[in-house]
Order: structure tokens, then sequence, then C-alpha cells
């Protein structure tokens, strides 16, 4: 008799948190955190991905703690790859993860010695998503995955220090306790709902095999030392270039909605009012003209 398949769970297990070892995979499995034993993304078809395991499989993954780049599965054989990625399977579900903005759960594989073993990370997001070549020439899907956690890991995402990559050696331990930043994905759909997924600046509309793909942006960012709220005249509906240069603090919005940095004028929908004072802050606080940002 067949066994039915665990039904989806995306976001955290109960009594399981950061931090917490596990000997094996099959512990992992049986504590409900990996649906799988052996792949490294866990999902059901059709739906976001539930989690993802790192392990230093891959050649172009890069895990910098708060943020990670993940590359997709396929064409990897013993590190290496040796053919093209696809938009399906595991790939797939993390490319709704992004547009969709839902949690991901973080396994690590950390080595003591010779002995590895491995640990829950937490919840991330999934910020960025692109096609591209990878370092053996072949074409990977990578994703970039920041924590959703205490605001200065949060804030780390901006400023990164590169580390060396992918040692998955142990780190120092020491208890905390952390705040975390829950992010409502019902505002985020809405706003991108109000402008038919189109960009508020330049009316991109980013065709995907799942349907069109548009960013929800902060103005006045969620973690410190930003603090601003999470509501809906805080967001914008950005396309990923000018999501991504906004945050950066290359171009700004003044009150008359005139984009201050670049031409143009931002595109309100009657729905939609932003509020000026978020507005101010970013032109105060986040915008810096002569910025010059990178995708990853």
């Amino acid at each position: 008799m067949p066994t039915r398949p665990v039904p989806l769970h995306l976001g955290s297990v109960a009594g399981i948190e950061p931090g917490h070892e596990f000997l094996n995979r099959l512990d992992v499995k049986a504590a409900g955190l990996h649906r799988d034993s052996v792949k490294g993304i866990a999902s059901l078809k059709g739906n976001p991905a539930e989690a993802i395991v790192l392990s230093g499989g891959y050649e172009d993954d890069l895990d910098l703690g708060s943020v990670i780049l993940y590359t997709g599965e396929g064409g990897n054989q013993e590190g290496r790859q040796v053919a093209d990625q696809q938009l399906q399977g595991g790939n797939l579900a993390l490319q709704l993860s992004f547009e969709q903005q839902t949690p991901v759960r973080v396994i690590r594989k950390v080595w003591q010695g010779k002995t590895p073993f491995y640990q829950y990370a937490g919840l991330y997001l999934v910020t960025r998503s692109a096609a591209q070549m990878g370092r053996s020439g072949h074409l990977i899907w990578q994703f970039r995955l920041e924590m959703i956690a205490a605001e200065s890991a949060l804030d780390s995402a901006t400023t990164l220090v590169q580390e060396p990559a992918v040692a998955y050696e142990p780190t120092p331990r020491q208890l905390a306790l952390t705040n975390r930043l829950v992010r409502d994905t019902r505002l985020m759909r809405i706003v991108k709902e109000l402008y038919d997924f189109s960009c508020q600046v330049c009316a991109a509309r980013l065709p995907t095999p799942s349907g069109p793909y548009a960013e929800a942006a902060h103005i006045r960012g969620l973690g410190g030392p930003h603090h601003g709220p999470d509501k809906l005249d805080n967001l914008l509906c950005l396309c990923p270039n000018h999501h991504l240069t906004f945050d950066r603090g290359s171009w700004s919005v003044n009150d008359d909605g005139t984009l201050r940095g670049q031409p143009g004028r931002l595109t309100l929908a009657p729905a939609h009012e932003v509020n000026p004072l978020h507005l101010h802050y970013h032109r105060r606080r986040i915008y810096q003209p002569h910025s010059a940002p990178t995708l990853f």
C-alpha cells in the first residue's frame, strides 16, 4: 500500500528553534524539517519550496550566514556542474518561493573534525532569482536567500563582507534571544495586484512560466535602523532592477510623485496612497545619488 505524501508545510516547525542539531538527514526528515533524506530542495509539485539543505555540494554556492547564494538542482556530478539546469522540480519550487515571498527552512551540513552533523539555521526568504552561467560554463539557477531574523541580520544583507566560501566549519556558539520580523505576504501580494505586476517606475511586467513577476519594495525598511511599518502605504510595486537601486539609494521619490536621481514619475493606483513621511525618510536617510549597486 503506497504511503501518503506529507502535506505541504511552509514556515517553522513547532518545537524546533534555529541552532537545533541532528546527527543525520534521516533525523532531519523525522523532525519534519525536510521531506527527503537525499535531495537538497524539499517541495511538492506546483507549490513553493519548503526547505533546502546546504551541504557544500555545488561549486557556485556561497554561504555568508544571513545571506546565501544557493545553486538549484540538476546537472551536478561530484561537486562539479556538467550540464545545464532547468526551471523544473525544486528549481521551479524556489522560483515560486521567490515570487510568492514564502519562507524557506534552511538546514546546514556542518563538519566537526571529520564528522558531519546537520543544524537548523532558521527561516529565509528568496530575494533574488536568476538563470546565469556557472563556473564550469553551464547554465545554473541561482537563488539569493536572506534570513528572516534579528534586525542585525537583516541589516547585514545590505553591507556584506565576503568571507571564505562554503567552508561549513563549526562556528563559536553563544546563547542569544532574538526578535523575528515577519513580513505580511498578503500586503505584498495586494500591492502587486494593484499594478497588475507592473513596475511603478518603468511599467515593466515580467512574464515567467508561473505567471507575471514583480517585487514589493518597502520604502522605509522593516529592519533596524529604519524600523519601518509593514503597511500598504509603505510599499511600492517595482521590477527587480528598480527595487534593488531603490533599496541602495540610487533614486528616490518626491512628494509630488516625480523621481529624484533619475527622470520620470511614479505611477500611482487610485486605491494606493503612499505615506509622504516614508518618502521623506527615504530621501533623507537612504537616497545616495552616486551609489553603484550590484545584483548579488
